[in-house]
C-alpha cells in the first residue's frame, strides 16, 4: 500500500463520525454482481433504480420522449391533423402508428419511463427523508482528535480558562444560528440543514408534478361552444360543439354549471396606424353554479376567464350572426335565426350557410329544402371592395346571399359540416338575365326569389357570437404547488451550504490553553474558510492570545486559514 492510501485511511479513521457525509445522499458503494438466484437479482435491480444516475437518465429520456409529441399531430388533440398526415405519409404513417407516436402521452414506452421514474424517486427519496429526520433529532457529532487535519483550521494560546472558552464558543455559534453543543473538550456545531431539506423537497415536488401531470392527463377534459347572444349553455356532453378528454374522464366528472351570453363587446381603433387593431373583446355572461345555485353577473375577457371549481371557461373567439328570415312561396315564414358566420380575416370578413332543411314549399306547394351561401362584411368599402371588409366593427354591414333549392343531403346519414353546403344535388337560382341569382343585401333588406318561390329578409338586428373554450384540469392547483415548491427547494440546495464547526479548548503542559478551531463543509466552496476565519476573529477578541515560546502562534490570522482542499 502507498503512502498517501495510509494518509488517507488514517485520516478517515481519525476524523470517524466528524467526517461522515453532511447530505442524506446514498454512499456510492462498489458494484458487486449478485449471486445466482431471484432474490440477488431484485435487489441488484433495485438498487440501481433508485440511484441518483438512473433517476436523472429516466428524466432525461422523459424529456426526450415528449418531443415527438410537440411535433408529430395527436390524436387525443386533432385528429383531423392526423388524419391529414396519414393521407400525406403513407410510408412513414404505419411506422408511426406501431411506434405510437400519434398518440405519445398515453404510449407504452412513454408510460413505462413514467411510472420507473416515479419509483425511482419515491425509492430515493423516502430513506433519505428518514435519514434526515434522524439527523435533526440527533445532535452534531463530536470533534475528530486532530483537527489540524481539517480543511479549514486556526489555533491560538490564551490565558482563559477553557471552561470558559467553551462557554464562549457555544454561546458566539449559537448567536450565529448554530446547532451546537458541548461535547467531552470540545464545542460541536452544524448549520445549513435546509439545503438537504430543499434537496428533499426538490424531489418531492417533482413527485408530485408527476402525479398531477398524470391526473391531468387522465382525467382532464377540454370542449368549445359557440354561443350567439341570448344563447345558454349547461356543462354537459351534449351542449357542446367540440370535446377531448383523458382516458379515465367520465361524464359524471364535469363541474355542475351553466351560464348565458347576455352581451358580447368587441371594440377597435379608429385612427392611426393601429386603425381595425382590437382594444376589447369581453362577454358579460349570467352563471349558475350547480343545479339551484344563485345566478351571478361577471364579465369574460381574453385571458382573464371564469373559475368554477376545477373549470375556467376562457373567451377564444367571436364574430357576427346577422339574423336571417326566410318565407315560401306563401308568404310563411319557415326559418327565422341567427345565423354564426365564421371569420376570414383580420376585418371578420365572415363567411355560413343557411340551411332550411323543413317546413318550406315553393310556389306550387312542392316540398324542398333549401341552402344558401351567405357572405357577410361588418364594413362594407363599396363598389370594388365587395369581397373583403373594411374595418371590423359593424359600421356599413353588408350581407351578400347566393340560394340554392333542392336536397341538402342531410337525411342521407353521412355527417356534414353546418358551415359547408354540398351542392351535388341543389340547383341554383336564376335571375332575370339567366345569371345565378346572387344580391348585397343591408340590413332590413330582402331578396325575392325567382317565381313567387318565397323571399329571404336580412332582418335589422346583428348579432354578435363568441367562442368560449371550457377546461377542466384536477391537477393544476398541485401542478402549481409542486413546480414553486421545486423551484425554492433547487434554490435552497444550491444556495445554502452545509457546514460543521468544532472549538476544542484544553489546557496545556504549561497551564496556559490551547484554543484549535476547524471547519468542515460539505462541497469545495470558500464559505468555510471565510466563516471559521470571523468566527476565530471574534472569539479570539474574548479569549485573547498569550505569547508562547512561538509567537506566531499567539494570534490567529483569519487570512492563515487555508482553503478547503489545500495542503496541510
Amino acid at each position: 500500500m502507498s503512502k498517501t492510501d495510509t494518509d488517507t485511511s488514517r485520516d478517515r479513521e481519525e476524523l470517524g463520525a466528524a467526517g461522515s457525509q453532511l447530505s442524506t445522499a446514498p454512499q456510492e458503494e462498489q458494484t458487486i454482481l449478485p449471486g445466482l438466484g431471484v432474490l440477488g437479482w431484485a435487489r441488484w435491480f433495485w438498487r440501481q433504480l433508485t440511484s441518483m444516475r438512473v433517476a436523472l437518465l429516466l428524466l432525461l429520456l422523459l424529456s426526450l420522449g415528449a418531443i415527438p409529441g410537440s411535433l408529430i399531430p395527436q390524436t387525443g388533440a386533432d385528429a383531423n391533423k392526423v388524419d391529414d398526415f396519414r393521407a400525406a405519409h403513407r410510408t412513414l404513417a404505419p411506422v408511426y402508428d406501431k411506434l405510437g407516436l400519434f398518440h405519445v402521452y398515453s404510449s407504452v414506452w412513454f408510460s413505462a419511463i413514467y411510472i420507473l421514474l416515479f419509483v425511482s424517486l419515491i425509492g430515493c427519496i423516502v430513506p433519505r427523508t428518514w435519514q434526515f429526520a434522524g439527523q435533526l433529532r440527533g445532535r452534531p457529532p463530536g470533534a475528530p482528535r486532530r483537527l489540524n487535519r481539517l480543511p479549514a483550521h486556526t489555533t491560538w494560546r490564551t490565558t482563559e480558562d477553557p471552561e470558559r472558552v467553551r462557554e464562549a464558543a457555544l454561546a458566539l455559534l449559537r448567536k450565529r444560528r448554530f446547532r451546537a453543543h458541548v461535547v467531552g473538550d470540545a464545542v460541536a456545531a452544524e448549520k445549513g440543514y435546509l439545503r438537504e431539506l430543499g434537496n428533499l423537497i426538490f424531489h418531492i415536488a417533482l413527485i408530485v408534478l408527476l402525479v398531477a401531470f398524470a391526473s391531468g392527463q387522465l382525467y382532464k377534459s377540454d370542449g368549445t361552444k359557440l354561443m350567439v347572444e341570448g344563447d345558454g349553455f349547461s356543462n354537459a356532453l351534449p351542449m357542446y360543439d367540440d370535446f377531448k378528454s383523458g382516458s379515465l374522464f367520465q361524464p359524471d366528472d364535469l363541474v355542475p354549471f351553466s351560464f348565458t351570453l347576455k352581451d358580447f363587446k368587441g371594440t377597435y381603433e379608429l385612427t392611426g396606424p393601429n386603425r381595425g387593431t382590437a382594444r376589447t373583446f369581453q362577454a358579460k355572461i349570467a352563471y349558475n353554479k350547480g343545479a339551484y345555485g344563485k345566478q351571478t353577473t361577471t364579465t369574460i375577457k381574453v385571458n382573464e376567464p371564469l373559475k368554477i371549481d376545477d373549470s375556467k371557461v376562457y373567451l377564444v373567439s367571436h364574430g357576427y350572426a346577422p339574423v336571417i328570415t326566410v318565407r315560401d312561396g306563401k308568404g310563411k315564414v319557415v326559418y327565422r335565426d341567427a345565423v354564426p358566420l365564421l371569420p376570414l380575416d383580420g376585418n371578420v370578413t365572415s363567411q355560413g350557410v343557411v340551411k332550411v332543411m323543413d317546413g318550406y314549399r315553393d310556389a306550387d306547394g312542392k316540398k324542398e329544402q333549401l341552402g344558401i351561401k351567405a357572405f357577410f362584411l361588418p364594413t362594407y368599402g363599396g363598389a370594388g371592395m365587395e369581397i373583403a371588409s373594411a374595418f371590423p366593427a359593424l359600421l356599413n354591414p353588408v350581407l351578400n346571399l347566393e340560394p340554392y333549392h333542392g336536397d341538402l343531403g342531410v337525411d342521407s346519414g353521412l355527417p356534414q359540416s353546418v358551415y359547408q353546403l354540398d351542392k351535388s344535388h341543389m340547383k341554383d337560382y336564376k335571375d332575370a338575365k339567366g345569371a345565378q341569382l346572387r344580391d348585397n343585401l343591408k340590413p332590413g333588406e330582402t331578396m325575392k326569389l325567382p317565381n313567387g318561390a318565397g323571399s329571404i329578409t336580412f332582418e335589422k338586428d346583428v348579432k354578435e357570437w363568441a367562442g368560449f373554450e371550457i377546461v377542466q384540469e384536477p391537477g393544476g392547483g398541485w401542478a402549481l404547488a409542486g413546480a414553486l415548491a421545486a423551484i425554492f427547494g433547487l434554490a435552497a440546495s444550491l444556495f445554502i451550504q452545509r457546514r460543521r464547526v468544532w472549538v476544542r479548548a484544553v489546557r496545556g503542559a504549561d497551564g496556559v490553553t490551547v484554543v484549535e478551531m476547524a471547519g468542515l463543509g460539505r462541497s469545495e466552496s470558500a464559505k468555510v474558510p471565510e466563516e471559521l476565519g470571523d468566527l476565530a476573529g471574534i472569539l479570539y477578541d474574548q479569549a485573547p492570545g498569550a505569547p508562547g515560546p512561538d509567537d506566531s502562534t499567539a494570534t490567529p490570522d483569519p487570512q492563515a486559514v487555508p482553503a478547503e482542499g489545500a495542503e496541510k
